[in-house]
């Protein structure tokens, strides 16, 4: 499926998203996954995002709240994309706003930073509406795809 992430991540970065994944997952029931790649093989990443997410079967959550947070690592190019269940509460343009500030957080202190940043700014818009449950199983794999 294209490179590993340790192309762009170190070990230790890839723990510390990971461990965000981990982190996010304890204060809210939506499951947060993160993919990367080299190059998006279409000219909008959105559209890529969306190939992804049905592809890793995020829309097969419960209450349909899977979040995809896409990075083409080599061209740059970053999408979110929520299912269903999320949409109905978080639009387009609160999305935008969280991928400025990962692209923002990027430039500033790096990859894995920015990724990081961007899991917790999702875990926090998904716990309002999306609130951690006792109970709550893992649905999706923590993990980063490539």
């Amino acid at each position: 499926m294209g490179k590993a992430a340790s192309q762009w991540l170190s070990s230790t970065e890839e723990q510390e998203i990971l461990k965000a994944i981990q982190d996010a997952e304890s204060l809210c029931s939506g499951e947060i996954r993160v993919h990367l790649e080299a190059c998006c093989s279409t000219e909008d990443p959105l559209d890529r995002a969306v190939q992804v997410f049905y592809k890793l079967k995020m829309d097969r959550t419960a209450a349909r709240n899977g979040v995809l947070l896409y990075i083409s690592v080599e061209d740059r190019k970053l999408a979110i994309i929520g299912d269903k269940g999320i949409h109905q509460y978080i639009h387009d343009q609160i999305w935008d706003s969280i991928r400025m500030k990962i692209t923002r957080c990027i430039q500033e202190s790096g990859l894995s930073k920015g990724i990081c940043e961007g899991i917790h700014e999702c875990a926090v818009l998904l716990s309002n509406h999306f609130p951690y449950l006792p109970g709550d199983n893992n649905e999706l794999p923590n993990e980063i795809s490539v």
